[in-house]
């Protein structure tokens, strides 16, 4: 269950250093609708993971993710597939602000490399804790500022502003 900040026992997808936006949304499908771009994510490197994932599931990566051209849509294909969350121990600057800007929780964890694929992960962003239930490992994180939090309880930027501004 999510709660703000909280994702309890996500299956995990583990990939390593310097993913890019190329990769998550291939320039190939730039023209092409959301659910046609979605289907190429991490094929390049992952051919399963479209086939497999499941919403509610975390990627955790090496350092930079998210690098490369600003392409908003590296973000949307995660969220498109139910992606909850990406740790990393670092973002390309432009996919962190597109993550949260889309509802897409991006935490940075120096220890996201240690978390192997298929293992299940409970975050808590308020706290900044990972704990990784086969391992019992328990790893630090950068909390979230509870003005993000509030961003991704809402479902990203527009329908947090759209909120705010019905108040």
């Amino acid at each position: 269950m999510r709660k703000t900040g909280v994702i309890e026992k996500a299956r995990t997808w583990a990939y390593g250093d310097y993913v890019d936006t190329d990769v998550l949304a291939p320039g190939l499908y730039m023209k092409s609708p959301m659910e046609v771009m979605a289907a190429h994510c991490l094929e390049t490197i992952d051919p399963d993971f479209v086939l497999n994932v499941r919403p509610g599931d975390i990627i955790c990566a090496g350092k930079n993710f998210g690098m490369g051209s600003s392409r908003e849509q590296a973000a949307q294909s995660l969220v498109f597939h139910g992606v909850a969350a990406v740790l990393a121990p670092s973002f390309g600057g432009i996919f962190y602000r597109n993550a949260i800007n889309h509802g897409l929780m991006a935490l940075v964890c120096a220890a996201a490399p240690r978390i192997a694929s298929g293992h299940h992960v409970s975050i808590n962003a308020v706290d900044g804790c990972v704990q990784v239930e086969e391992t019992g490992n328990e790893y630090p994180c950068e909390p979230m500022p509870e003005h993000l939090l509030a961003m991704l309880a809402d479902g990203g930027l527009v329908s947090h502003l759209n909120r705010r501004f019905k108040e």
